[in-house]
């Protein structure tokens, strides 16, 4: 299960290893396409990625931090630092391996 992104839990759970965050609202179509793969990915990565989603409808400062204008917008962090981005829709494949890159950053 995804975990649950706030603009009040983001700092404290998104500066250690690797984190994709899925930003993404209740009323868009391709959120709902991708939020799936995003689930499938929390349980395949559960205890070596935290994966989680931020709904940007109550959470509007973290994603104005980096800078989301469109959504589905997914950011992959390595010890809070950005290291890669994928706006709008990704096959799980195309989100693997970003996570598996993230992964191997010398960040």
């Amino acid at each position: 299960m995804a975990f649950e992104f706030t603009d009040t839990n983001f700092e404290s759970t998104a500066t250690k290893g690797v984190t994709v965050v899925d930003f993404w609202a209740e009323w868009c179509g391709p959120c709902k396409t991708i939020g799936p793969i995003v689930e499938e990915l929390a349980d395949e990565y559960k205890g070596t990625v935290t994966i989680g989603k931020m709904d940007v409808d109550n959470n509007q400062n973290t994603p104005l931090k980096y800078g989301v204008r469109a959504i589905p917008t997914i950011i992959f962090l390595k010890n809070g630092q950005l290291v890669d981005k994928q706006v709008g829709l990704a096959t799980k494949q195309a989100l693997k391996t970003k996570i598996e890159s993230a992964l191997a950053a010398k960040v």
